[in-house]
C-alpha cells in the first residue's frame, strides 16, 4: 500500500514487476507519464534488493518525465531497474539472454515505453533488447560521454548565475562518483583548469582517474561532503546528498549528472542554506537528447546550455530558486501539450 501511495503522490501511471527465471531477469518497470508521448525508460543494472529497485524506478521515471519535457522532447518518463542475477552476467550468452528476455517482457508495452541505456547498461545490451522489441533508443549513441559533456556545458551556464562567471579556471569542483559520466565531466573540467577533488565508493576508480589527470585530489565519499568547494557535482546512483547532510556542505552550487541527488526535503534544505541547485533533469539531458533526436554531442550539449540559461534568467527575473523554476517549466509544458488532447 505504501508503494501505491507513493505512486499516487508522484503521479505515476504504472508499475510492473518483470520476471523470467531461466535468464535471471528480475526488474521493476515504472511508467511515470505518457502525456507527451511514450515513456523513455532508462535501463539500469545493479546489485540491489527488490525494494530499492522499485523505489529507484519510481524516482528515476519521474526525473525522466521532467527531463524530456524540459528538453522539448515528445516523450514521457519511465525507468527499468534490473536486479543483478545471482549468477552474474560475465558470460556473454547470459547477458544476451537477460536483455533479450527483457525485450520480450516489454514487447506488449511497446506503444507506451521505449528503453534506452543507463547505469550498468551498454548500447550492445540495448541492441539485444531491440532483437525482441522495436521500442529502443541509444544503440548508436555513447550516451554517457554525451551526458558528461552536457553536464560540463550546463555547469558553466549555472556557474554564470551562481558564481558570476562561467569560466572554470581555478574553480574548485568536488565530483562525487567517477563512473562514465563523472569521468567525462572531470576530464573537461581539468582541461579548462578547474581544481578537482573526487571521490567514489570504488576507491580504485577514483585513484585511477587521479593518476590520469594531474593535480586531482582523491578523498572518501563522506569526506567529500565536508570539502570546501565552489561547485559540488554529484554523479552517483541517486540520493547522494541526504537532507541531514546539507548543513555540512561548503559549496555555492550543486550541479552534476546524478538523477535525483536530493529529495524534495533536501531541495528545501539547500534553498534554505543559500546553495543554488541546478536539478539533474535540467543539466544531464544531453545523452537523452542525442539518443532521441540523432544530433551530435556538441548540439545536444548546447541545448542543455541554453536550457540552463533560460532557467537561470527566469530565476533571476522572478527571484525564484532555479530548481523551482526548472520544475515549473517542465510541468507547464506537460500541462500545455497535454491539454491539446483534451480540447
Amino acid at each position: 500500500m505504501l508503494i501505491l501511495d507513493e505512486m499516487q503522490s508522484r503521479g505515476h501511471e504504472a508499475l510492473t514487476l518483470l520476471h523470467h527465471a531461466p535468464s535471471g531477469l528480475r526488474a521493476a518497470l515504472a511508467i511515470h507519464s505518457t502525456v507527451l508521448g511514450p515513456a523513455i525508460a532508462g535501463v539500469r543494472l545493479r546489485e540491489q534488493d527488490e525494494g530499492l529497485a522499485v523505489r529507484g524506478a519510481l524516482a528515476l521515471s519521474e526525473s525522466l518525465t521532467l527531463k524530456a519535457a524540459l528538453a522539448g522532447l515528445n516523450y514521457g518518463g519511465g525507468a527499468c531497474v534490473l536486479m543483478m542475477p545471482e549468477a552474474g552476467v560475465e558470460d556473454p550468452h547470459a547477458r544476451e539472454a537477460l536483455f533479450r528476455a527483457l525485450g520480450r517482457q516489454v514487447q506488449p508495452l511497446a506503444s507506451r515505453v521505449v528503453l534506452t541505456e543507463d547505469i550498468g547498461v551498454t548500447p550492445a545490451d540495448i541492441a539485444f533488447v531491440a532483437q525482441e522489441t522495436p521500442s529502443t533508443l541509444g544503440m548508436n549513441t555513447d550516451t554517457s560521454a554525451v551526458t558528461g559533456y552536457g553536464v560540463y556545458r550546463g555547469m558553466k551556464a549555472a556557474a554564470r548565475y551562481a558564481l558570476g562567471s562561467e569560466s572554470m579556471r581555478g574553480v574548485r569542483v568536488a565530483i562525487l562518483g567517477v563512473g562514465a559520466v563523472g569521468r567525462t565531466l572531470a576530464t573537461h573540467l581539468h582541461r579548462e583548469g578547474a581544481r578537482l577533488t573526487i571521490a567514489d565508493e570504488r576507491a580504485d576508480k577514483a585513484q585511477a582517474l587521479a593518476d590520469d589527470l594531474e593535480g586531482v585530489t582523491v578523498t572518501g565519499p563522506q569526506d567529500l561532503l565536508d570539502t570546501p568547494c565552489d561547485i559540488l557535482a554529484p554523479c552517483g546512483y541517486g540520493h547522494s546528498i541526504r537532507s541531514q547532510d546539507v548543513s555540512r556542505l561548503q559549496c555555492r552550487l550543486i550541479a552534476g549528472g546524478e538523477h535525483h541527488p536530493l529529495s524534495r526535503q533536501g531541495e528545501a534544505a539547500v534553498k534554505e542554506a543559500g546553495i543554488v541547485y541546478m536539478p539533474d533533469y535540467a543539466i544531464n539531458a544531453a545523452g537523452l537528447i542525442a539518443a532521441a533526436t540523432g544530433v551530435d554531442a556538441g548540439q545536444a550539449a548546447e541545448r542543455v546550455y541554453q536550457t540552463v540559461g533560460r532557467i537561470t534568467a527566469t530565476a533571476e527575473q522572478y527571484a525564484k530558486a532555479p530548481h523551482v523554476v526548472a520544475r515549473r517549466m517542465a510541468e507547464r509544458r506537460i500541462d500545455l501539450i497535454g491539454s491539446l488532447g483534451r480540447a
